[in-house]
């Protein structure tokens, strides 16, 4: 059997994250959480998944900083990386495709939206 995809969201709200976890596990997926991105960073030191979900605006480390932080590593550098973000600002979209992020999605989310642009990024059926 096919090992589930894993997603590692990034979300410094908790209810944010809940609601993450909520679509993305009734759609199959394995969802591992983080607060910000240092966490995040700290998180996949020692772990692996096969995509990155993070927020832009978090404490200690930004959704910009984790995509650059990610890109210049070699064991992350073709991963996966989607935004989901309130921001939608064409400068903001930019950045952070120009940080190495594959894909962005506006929040509020949509949950068959959300699944589709993961197994399109990971080629999951």
């Amino acid at each position: 059997m096919k090992q589930a995809t894993r997603i590692l969201t990034v979300d410094d709200s908790p209810s944010m994250r809940a609601l993450l976890r909520n679509a993305l596990t009734i759609n199959g997926f394995e969802v591992e959480q983080a607060e910000d991105g240092q966490e995040a960073l700290d998180w996949l030191a020692s772990n692996e998944v096969d995509v990155v979900l993070t927020d832009i605006n978090m404490p200690r480390l930004d959704g910009f900083g984790l995509i650059e932080r990610l890109r210049s590593s070699a064991r992350h550098s073709n991963r996966p990386i989607l935004v989901l973000s309130t921001e939608s600002s064409d400068e903001k979209k930019r950045r952070a495709r120009d940080a190495g992020a594959t894909g962005w999605i506006v929040k509020p989310f949509d949950a068959e939206k959300l699944t589709n642009a993961v197994r399109r990024v990971t080629h999951s059926a």
